[in-house]
């Protein structure tokens, strides 16, 4: 292949969701439309206003062993299992181990050791608190634990960006890369935490859907009847790679990462502000060398709150324009928090890759204030010369990234 040595590439992607238990598996459920949101079983969620949730389709536990899996927290499993296809479907690439790095984000890490270790404390005292609770509550955890599998020993790094943590790991990974530091980056993020009491703290600040008897329905971006996000849990993995680093090996690439840009609004912990999403996008954009009208398709973050999705419709607006064809696949996947980001940059890689962006679903009754051409109904098909990928989080994190086709 010719190979612009200057680009990073992505050789490998990996996931764990609540469409299935694997990157081939989650994309299927996407272009056919299936939606992963299921009533929550537990007794605990019966007194909760909010009772659903996106949980994962495949355990880890079926994956991992079970000394391992006895030791990890799930927010670190489910990064193992993403983390671990993503190295096989890149082909596992030999490389000396300090110039391979590890950046996996995370909203919450370990909330439910902590949570339940904590539940253990209080009914029956210290002797029963596990030995492994630390390791397994801290927020490097996944990171932590992807290095060691892996035996990368040039940096473990865990951004911790609310719901732009995934991407902003794959933003930290195209850093390293380019700053020499590393030839190949393991980047993504990881999330598990439905757990009663972030449930009824999303429902207390009315930012989480309650349509708990139509579950399948209650994610809808961009639908005038919206009425918040839906939690889920799992996580998503690219490799990247030094473009003559994966041309020397011959390997095959899904697309390049071309470019990142990464911004915080300084306005409000929890309200998104369009400006700081404008400002992010143009960075992405210029850091890729390409003008607004390059941008073919935008993977919206698109949470499905009223405020938030509506803040972003007028940022892609003034930043790239009206004519991409835009998606929301939180529509079927849930709110991934922290593994948002990455999760929506493979499916941004793969409607890139294979020319075909899924359709948002439950968009029944369109925002009048939401111009942006969403796709609908059916996936469309046709060739697209370069993705934008949003996120955005708590605390006016925002990440955007840029990928166009591989060489």
């Amino acid at each position: 292949m010719t190979v612009d040595t200057d680009q990073v590439l992505v050789t490998g992607l990996g996931a764990t969701t609540p469409l299935g238990g694997d990157v081939a598996a989650t994309w299927a459920g996407m272009l056919a439309g299936r939606s992963g949101i299921r009533p929550i079983e537990e007794e605990w969620a019966a007194t909760l206003p909010v009772r659903i949730a996106g949980r994962l389709a495949v355990e880890p536990t079926a994956v991992l062993d079970r000394v391992q899996a006895r030791r990890t927290d799930r927010c670190e499993q489910v990064a193992l299992v993403a983390a671990r296809e993503a190295w096989a479907d890149a082909g596992a690439p030999e490389v000396d181990p300090e110039r391979l790095a590890v950046v996996i984000g995370t909203g919450t890490g370990g909330a439910l050791t902590m949570l339940g270790q904590d539940d253990v404390l209080e009914a029956s005292g210290v002797r029963k608190v596990s030995p492994h609770t630390v390791p397994m509550l801290m927020a490097n955890g996944p990171a932590a634990w992807v290095s060691i599998d892996l035996g990368a020993r040039g940096g473990a790094h865990t951004p911790v960006s609310a719901c732009a943590s995934g991407a902003e790991a794959i933003a930290l990974g195209l850093d390293l890369i380019r700053l020499g530091r590393a030839d190949v980056v393991v980047a993504g993020g990881a999330e598990a935490c439905i757990h009663p009491l972030p449930l009824a703290g999303f429902a207390q600040a009315r930012a989480h859907s309650t349509r708990n008897e139509e579950p399948e329905r209650a994610s809808r971006p961009f639908d005038a009847d919206r009425d918040g996000f839906v939690i889920a849990e799992g996580a998503a993995v690219v490799v990247l790679e030094r473009a003559s680093f994966a041309a020397a090996r011959r390997a095959r690439a899904h697309a390049v990462l071309a470019g990142a840009g990464v911004t915080s609004d300084a306005r409000h912990i929890t309200a998104a502000h369009p400006e700081g999403q404008v400002r992010a996008v143009r960075r992405a954009l210029r850091d890729a060398g390409l003008e607004p009208g390059a941008i073919q398709h935008v993977h919206a973050h698109a949470t499905s709150t009223p405020a938030g999705d509506l803040a972003e419709a007028r940022s892609i607006a003034e930043a790239v324009g009206t004519h991409p064809v835009v998606t929301a696949t939180k529509s079927m996947t849930g709110h991934l928090f922290g593994a948002a980001g990455s999760l929506g940059a493979l499916a941004a890689i793969l409607a890139l890759r294979d020319g075909v962006v899924p359709a948002t679903v439950n968009l029944e009754s369109p925002d009048p204030q939401v111009e942006l051409d969403v796709v609908t109904g059916a996936p469309r098909h046709g060739r697209l010369t370069a993705a934008l990928a949003n996120s955005f989080g708590f605390g006016g994190h925002n990440a955007c990234l840029v990928f166009t086709p591989a060489p």
